[in-house]
């Protein structure tokens, strides 16, 4: 049987968007089999909830492996939404996430399990990853791109690890990884990633980052100077909480 993944949308605000997505990644991974999907709908308001529910509804009864969603009563942030719809499940071989926009498409995630289930044991994450390599297509605003290249330049200074897009919206990481880094995962917010990969990092798991094409969705809310802020402070955070566990 190929390994098992369940794969979290974290959403807030998502509903104009999500629809045609989560159609087609409702199609594409029944046809692979093993694959479960939960929406987590991070403490967005009542119209919104109910906009909601009106997507998730009719799709849950043509496919049974998208799971009852969870409406969280507050805002928990992406990380938070992300790692409570993994610790709900318990025996899948993969957890993974994938952003709601559509901007990474449905076929990119089937071609990330596929990697995934290439391993016999699940032992290195994947991490989706926006290069344009290996005829690729990405297509970004510049201030993502700006900003991506911020957290990277922070992550391989102050974190020592070399990757080219810690914040890509597609990740897939071993179960049994996640199990044992759990506890040392504070971070909830913009930078939750980087924390996860430096957790990785620390506990010997490897990473691949795997190419993929990104066509980025309208509608996201991106603040140069606020959101770079964030960011190298969140990054400091995770160095000085590295710094306290091998202390």
């Amino acid at each position: 049987m190929p390994a098992s993944v369940h794969l979290v949308i974290p959403c807030f605000q998502e509903s104009g968007r999500i629809g045609p997505f989560l159609a087609e990644l409702c199609e594409v991974t029944r046809e692979l089999g093993d694959v479960t999907i939960r929406i987590v709908e991070d403490g967005s308001d009542d119209p919104e909830t109910d906009r909601m529910r009106a997507i998730i509804a009719p799709l849950r009864e043509k496919h049974p492996h998208l799971l009852e969603p969870l409406f969280m009563p507050d805002n928990l942030g992406k990380g938070g939404a992300v790692y409570t719809g993994w610790n709900m499940e318990k025996d899948a071989d993969w957890l993974g996430f994938v952003d709601a926009d559509g901007s990474c498409s449905a076929t990119e995630v089937t071609h990330l399990v596929g990697r995934a289930r290439e391993q016999l044991t699940p032992h290195t994450a994947l991490f989706a990853s926006r290069l344009s390599q290996f005829g690729k297509q990405v297509h970004r605003q510049w201030k993502r791109r700006f900003i991506g290249h911020v957290f990277g330049s922070l992550v391989s200074t102050l974190l020592h690890i070399r990757i080219h897009d810690s914040q890509c919206g597609l990740k897939l990481v071993p179960r049994s990884a996640y199990e044992r880094i759990a506890p040392a995962l504070r971070i909830h917010g913009f930078a939750f990633d980087v924390e996860l990969l430096a957790a990785l990092h620390d506990a010997g798991v490897p990473f691949l980052e795997i190419p993929i094409a990104w066509f980025e969705t309208p509608g996201g809310h991106v603040h140069l100077i606020r959101d770079s802020w964030r960011m190298a402070r969140d990054v400091w955070r995770i160095k000085m909480n590295q710094q306290r566990r091998h202390a």
